[in-house]
């Protein structure tokens, strides 16, 4: 058994907090978190870890990842050939767990990087973290997953499944569960900036028919469902579907937010606004000018998530961390941004952005709900950080901060410093935190 003592606490819940705690945990499971006064009767195999003060925390869960994106342009995704896509995502599995975010669920991998990263991660191979792997997303012709013109003639085995009609799309779910996926990730509307001309938020690309047996065949074998949905009609259909990770959601009408209402002990929204956020600071560079459609669009997209997102919150709907981090200009290692943006953006405490990214994650990677809270027999992942993010959220942006990751009890430091050893042991922990050795 190790100890983690003399910590503040924030054990997943957003009112929950103690200043003098400690966490006790055996192999991959939490024993006790809570007050250090009920701290468990020492034996003498107990290792026990004077954290100095420092605050701990559960694992945070990426809710809206791509690992095997190499921060390309967001029209460039299937540019780059897989060999160079494996390394980059090699070092993206590492980046991410390094900065706090224990497990992972995909919205999306190029090729099949995802079900091997994941096959890596589980023997060991890989350092990353707990991951539900996505495949190639799947579209219609003409959506944001097509994204290349038909004078190309190009056949790329990149990003998109190009599908059209039932029998076609049960085949591309047939084929991402051949190939390993847990996650099956469906472009149900378009992006206001997408190649060629692809469709825009609020067109549909598939019918009820379509994407109701995309959602059949996927639960039939064993995979969930996750959509990119930006408009009100995209989400009403994503619900009456039955997809369980609905991407964005910027747009609802009362009808829409009455089915999620009626549907929020199985659905989970994630706005995912770091691409909106970062675009609007740099369109320009995209070669978009002030006013342009691009540019108006996307800060009425914003305004309007602002408000959906109220109104979600108010309604009870679990609405989850994680933002498309994986482009030029949301690279990887700025994950945590994404809790930033829900306090300054929808007007989250610090809290309840921290919940987000914990508890309500973890209940979207693990319903039987032993990930994502620091409680007696749940899974041990957690995060040692210097500084307390309930007083500034944005110091889970530094690297330096995050002194250690626990992950199925296994502790990690230096995973952003590709010169320092990864795995320590609780003596080593003790040193890096300046304590006296363990006893």
């Amino acid at each position: 058994m190790i100890i983690l003592n003399n910590i503040a606490l924030f054990d997943g819940h957003a009112d929950h907090f103690c200043g003098d705690a400690c966490v006790a945990f055996a192999d991959d499971r939490i024993i006790y978190a809570g007050p250090r006064d009920g701290s468990p009767s020492l034996d003498d195999e107990t290792k026990v870890i004077d954290c100095q003060g420092h605050f701990v925390m559960p694992g945070m869960v990426e809710s809206h990842a791509h690992l095997s994106y190499t921060n390309n342009g967001p029209l460039e995704l299937d540019k780059s050939p897989v060999e160079e896509v494996v390394i980059k995502t090699i070092h993206n599995a590492r980046v991410m767990l390094g900065s706090g975010f224990t497990s992972a669920i995909s919205f999306g991998s190029v090729h099949r990087v995802d079900a091997f990263l994941k096959r890596g991660i589980e023997c060991g191979d890989v350092l990353g973290p707990r991951l539900l792997a996505g495949g190639r997303d799947i579209g219609s012709t003409g959506s944001n997953a097509d994204l290349h013109p038909d004078y190309a003639q190009l056949k790329i085995d990149g990003l998109g499944m190009i599908t059209d009609g039932p029998w076609e799309v049960r085949k591309a779910v047939r084929t991402l569960s051949k190939n390993g996926v847990d996650v099956v990730k469906v472009m149900i509307d378009g992006e206001l900036i997408s190649s060629g001309g692809g469709i825009k938020p609020g067109v549909l690309g598939f019918t009820d028919e379509e994407l109701e047996v995309l959602v059949a065949e996927a639960h039939h074998r064993g995979m969930r469902v996750a959509c990119h949905a930006r408009s009100a009609a995209a989400v009403k259909q994503a619900v009456k579907a039955g997809v369980d990770f609905i991407g964005h959601a910027n747009y609802l009408d009362d009808e829409a937010l009455a089915l999620l209402e009626a549907n929020r002990d199985r659905i989970f929204v994630g706005p995912a606004v770091a691409w909106e956020i970062t675009f609007l600071e740099h369109y320009q560079s995209f070669g978009f000018e002030t006013g342009s459609p691009e540019h108006e669009g996307y800060a009425a997209e914003l305004e309007a998530t602002q408000a959906s997102v109220k109104r979600m919150r108010e309604a009870g709907i679990r609405v989850l961390v994680g933002g498309d981090y994986g482009l030029n200009i949301t690279p990887h290692g700025t994950y945590a941004k994404e809790l930033q943006y829900f306090t300054d953006y929808f007007g989250f405490s610090p809290g309840e952005a921290l919940q987000a990214a914990t508890k309500h994650g973890g209940e979207a990677f693990m319903p039987d709900g032993s990930l994502g809270t620091l409680e007696a027999g749940k899974i041990a992942d957690m995060v040692i950080v210097k500084g307390n993010p309930l007083e500034q959220i944005s110091v889970l942006q530094d690297a330096d901060a995050i002194t250690a990751v626990i992950k199925d009890g296994q502790i990690y430091a230096g995973l952003l410093d590709s010169q320092s050893p990864h795995q320590k042991n609780s003596q080593q922990l003790n040193q890096l935190l300046g304590a006296p050795p363990c006893s």
